[in-house]
């Protein structure tokens, strides 16, 4: 697809986001691989200000979301989170997500490598999802003294069932793109060196229908669930910052970092 760079950028920038425009659609590229796209709160700054510009400029159609060949995202960059926990509704990590589940334009997803926590929260406020065979997902917020967030708790059972959804949110296991594909997460599962470029021909299709007409069928698709998912986005936020501040979260972080076993034994 021939790019460019934004005539008019977002207002905020990040080395490990990079932004193009070509043919309608608006590339957002998460390029942090040394760290296995690990999120920082400047890369949800970044993100967030695309998809502002994106429903703003009459130019984009579509937004199209990638990582590299080897890896999606692997959620947030845990240093960075508790440098700069989410611990009140205006950190950028919740302005990121309720942005994401407003943008009026059509979100195409490609999916490759680790996916993980908000990561694959993200898809669910995604239109198209495309995902290598070898794409490996989790959902590990119990496991880390947490909660679902970015609505999942709600948009997961509507799209895979309560028990299906249940294994996912409550065990915290890794998964695979035929199994994220059987749960609604994912739209169609493609050898891994195809993906890329099947949506990215899926985004450029997008963008050359009837943009009003194309806004409009997403806008219907989603009007009954509009408010429940913003809703569930709010409850869920001021959980999860109840939860960061919990022993159990404090328990989690600190085995991660130290490398061991989290003992979850003391815990009522």
């Amino acid at each position: 697809m021939p790019t460019q760079a934004m005539n008019d950028s977002p207002a905020v920038a990040d080395p490990h986001v990079v932004t193009t425009t070509g043919d309608g659609v608006l590339r957002i590229e998460i390029r942090r691989p040394e760290k296995k796209n690990a999120l920082t709160t400047g890369m949800y700054s970044a993100m967030t200000a695309a998809l502002a510009f994106a429903d703003r400029a009459p130019a984009v159609r579509v937004v199209f979301l990638h990582g590299q060949p080897g890896v999606f995202t692997s959620g947030n960059d845990l240093k960075d989170f508790l440098d700069d926990p989410a611990l009140d509704d205006d950190h950028v990590a919740y302005r990121f997500v309720r942005t994401l589940a407003g943008t009026a334009k059509p979100i195409v997803a490609a999916v490759n490598g680790a996916c993980v926590g908000v990561g694959a929260t993200l898809l669910l406020h995604c239109d198209l999802v495309y995902a290598g065979q070898g794409a490996t997902f989790a959902l590990p917020f119990v496991n880390l003294g947490l909660c679902p967030e970015a609505g999942s708790s709600l948009l997961l059972p509507l799209a895979a069932g309560h028990a299906r959804a249940a294994e996912l949110l409550l065990l915290g296991e890794p998964f695979g793109a035929v199994r994220a594909a059987s749960c609604g997460m994912v739209s169609d599962v493609l050898p891994d060196e195809a993906v890329l470029a099947h949506a990215e021909e899926r985004a450029r299709r997008l963008a050359a229908k009837p943009p009003a007409a194309l806004r409009l069928t997403k806008a219907l698709m989603r009007r009954g669930m509009h408010a429940q998912v913003q809703e569930a986005i709010a409850v869920e936020s001021r959980e999860f910052q109840q939860r960061l501040q919990s022993p159990e979260a404090k328990e989690a972080f600190a085995a991660f970092l130290e490398k061991r076993k989290p003992d979850y034994s003391r815990f009522g």
